[in-house]
Order: C-alpha cells, then sequence, then structure tokens
C-alpha cells in the first residue's frame, strides 16, 4: 500500500467519484422539496411526508451494512449510483406529480444508504488505519464541495439531468478501481452490528448523539425550507445560494479536521454548529442583512458540523473491526439517520400547527441536545492525536 494517501492511484478514483456523487445527492435533496414547494404548490404536511420519504430507508441501514459485510463495496457504490440516475432521468423528463416525486425521493433515499455505508466501509479497505483522518478529511471536502454547488445547482430548472450525469460520472471513476477487495469472512447478521455498538461506549455515545443530531436537524430543515420561501419571500434560486453557503463551510471544517481533534474540539465544534439555527427565527423579511445573516448561518454550520463529521467518523472506524465496519457504520447510520423521516414530520406538523417562527425556533433548540449527551460521556476524554 502506498505511503502517502494521494499516491495511493485506487484512493484518487474513490475521492472523485465521491464528489461527484455527493454534488447528485445534494442536489437532488433540494430539487424534489422545492418541486414539490414552487410547481406544485405543497402544504407544510406534504413536504413533511415528502421529506420523510426519502429519509424512512435509513431505517433499512441495518439491512445495508450486513450486505455491504458480504459484497465488495465498489460493485454496491456502481449499483447505487447508477440507480439514483435513472431515477432522476424520470423526473426529468416525466410530468412531475406529487406520487412521482415520493416515489424517487424513496429510491434515491434507498440507494444512498447503500452507497454512503459502502464508502465509508471502501475507506478502510483502501488505506493504512494511520491515514483514516486525512483519508476522512479528504473524503469529506468532497462532501464540502457538493454542499456548495449542489444546493445552489438543486434551484435551477435542469438540475434533475444534470444531478443524473453526475451519478453516473461517479459509476465510471468508481469501476476503474484496481484494488481486489477481500470480503471479509461472514459472520452472523445485523444484530451483531447493534450489540457491539451498544457494548461500546463511545460507539454508543456517537450512536445516540448522532440520534438526537439527525431527529431535530430534519424538523429544523423541514420548517427551514417553508419560512424562507413563505415567511422571508425568497425565490428559488436565492434559497439554493443561501443552501450553498454550507459548501465553503464545510471545506473549511474538513481543513481543521486534519490539524484539530480530541473530544472538547468535538463537543465545543457540535455546540457552535448547532446553536447557530436559532439565530434563524430572528430574521425578518427584505433586509439585505436577512441574507448575509443566512449565509453566515450555513457557512458557520458547515464548518463546525463537518469537522464533527470527520472526527466522529475516524473515531468510530478505528474502534471497529473491519470485518465489522460496514454493520457498524449502518448501526451509526440507522440510529441517527433512521430518526429523520420522524423528525421531518414533526417538522412539518409544527410549521403547520404554529407558526413558522416557533417551529423554527423549537426545532433548532432541541439540536443542542447532541452536543449535550456528548458533553457527559467519555468522549470528552479523548486526547488530541496530532
Amino acid at each position: 500500500m502506498p505511503s502517502s494517501l494521494w499516491q495511493n492511484s485506487d484512493f484518487r478514483r474513490l475521492w472523485a467519484a465521491q464528489t461527484a456523487s455527493q454534488l447528485g445527492e445534494h442536489a437532488s435533496l433540494v430539487v424534489l422539496p422545492l418541486l414539490a414547494v414552487l410547481t406544485l404548490d405543497v402544504g407544510a404536511g406534504e413536504l413533511g411526508v415528502l421529506r420523510a420519504t426519502g429519509q424512512a430507508p435509513m431505517l433499512l441501514a441495518l439491512v445495508a451494512g450486513v450486505w455491504v459485510d458480504r459484497l465488495r463495496t465498489r460493485t454496491v457504490m456502481v449499483l447505487a449510483d447508477l440507480g439514483r440516475a435513472s431515477a432522476l432521468v424520470v423526473v426529468a423528463f416525466a410530468a412531475v406529480t406529487l406520487p412521482l416525486l415520493l416515489a424517487v425521493a424513496f429510491v434515491i433515499g434507498a440507494l444512498s444508504v447503500l452507497f454512503d455505508v459502502a464508502y465509508q466501509a471502501s475507506l478502510v479497505r483502501l488505506v493504512r488505519r494511520d491515514q483514516l483522518i486525512r483519508g476522512n478529511s479528504a473524503l469529506e471536502g468532497t462532501r464540502s464541495a457538493a454542499q456548495m454547488a449542489g444546493p445552489a445547482l438543486g434551484g435551477l430548472p435542469f438540475a434533475a439531468p444534470v444531478a443524473a450525469a453526475l451519478f453516473a460520472v461517479s459509476s465510471g471513476f468508481l469501476a476503474r478501481i484496481r484494488h481486489r477487495e477481500t470480503v471479509p469472512p461472514h459472520r452472523p447478521g445485523s444484530g451483531l452490528g447493534v450489540r457491539f455498538v451498544a457494548r461500546d461506549p463511545l460507539l454508543r455515545t456517537i450512536g445516540l448523539a448522532s440520534a438526537a443530531f439527525q431527529f431535530f436537524l430534519a424538523a429544523t430543515m423541514t420548517a427551514y425550507l417553508l419560512f424562507l420561501p413563505r415567511e422571508l419571500h425568497l425565490s428559488g434560486a436565492t434559497i439554493g445560494l443561501i443552501l450553498a453557503a454550507t459548501g465553503p463551510g464545510a471545506l473549511i471544517g474538513s481543513l481543521l479536521a486534519a490539524r484539530l481533534n480530541g473530544g472538547r474540539v468535538l463537543i465545543v465544534a457540535a455546540l457552535l454548529g448547532d446553536g447557530t439555527f436559532l439565530v434563524v427565527p430572528a430574521l425578518q423579511p427584505g433586509s439585505p442583512f436577512t441574507i448575509a445573516a443566512l449565509v453566515a448561518v450555513n457557512l458557520v454550520f458547515g464548518a463546525f458540523g463537518q469537522l464533527v463529521n470527520v472526527l466522529v467518523m475516524a473515531i468510530r472506524q478505528s474502534a471497529t473491526p473491519d470485518a465489522m465496519q460496514g454493520r457498524v457504520a449502518a448501526t451509526i447510520t440507522f440510529a441517527g439517520m433512521g430518526m429523520t423521516p420522524f423528525g421531518s414530520l414533526l417538522g412539518g406538523y409544527l410549521a403547520g400547527a404554529w407558526d413558522l417562527r416557533t417551529g423554527m425556533l423549537v426545532t433548532a433548540a432541541g439540536m443542542l441536545l447532541s452536543p449535550l449527551l456528548m458533553a457527559f460521556s467519555p468522549l470528552r476524554l479523548l486526547q488530541d492525536k496530532s
């Protein structure tokens, strides 16, 4: 295995594929809700259902982990990319209806679960363990680029076919990976991953904190996507550009993660990143300050959120045996992302039952539960390894 991370040609191909795939995924995460709001004029409850439908496949993450541990990760990722590309082609050329958007959201969500679990396991099979933080930092940097350009792309009329093309490009890079993976010996199914996480104090805390964060983030984002056009009267293109500010912030976070680590850094970053959305309910329409403040909120959230993401992923990978990587990744994904459908439904309910400002304030405050859980756990005792 090459001594330098970037001398590893297979890692470079994985990195390039991740860039294209994440760009397509983040574009699709915006284009489907915006089509529903701006083209079909759906209500808060219907938007919550649409977002929940796309997130519901996270509940299948445990099954995805078993598949990934039994198959070659490259095969899983290529098939996931091609499937998502096909689904977006349908959106691009068919008449847009809510049932169609629901079906496409579910398909893209299910295949994204497979891709995300597989790429995390793939990294461990391609690089040395002492390269995991740098490898995760680089891969999460691609997510930064996606968060920067993907939402802006998702706000444009031609987003669906371009996102489909990006998934196809990703599959092309993955197909060129030459490393012949050795599939770990077969072990029992998903229950083993759940038990492993439940018994490990660090992994158990990561799972609980992830569940709290993803639940309230999903609720917040559902209210947010309604708050921006209906309370602040912003256009789809403006919303896309505001959301895109998460990208450069995440790039900063990826760079910081290569230099900063340890439990205190993790907790402070989570507190600052999650707390920034408390600013949003105070903003008023028609003010130039409002757009600048929204850009700043997404920038700060992207930076500290990405720092947390890279550090947590490296902790999880280091604490997990090779043969369990897929199932442990899937268990953490299930614990966290499995809560997003319920969070989206809550956000849609609160936005409809209350006024949008109150809904935003309550859901944003709930995001602070995640750093609180980490602060009262063994994670706070982890030492800087730089």
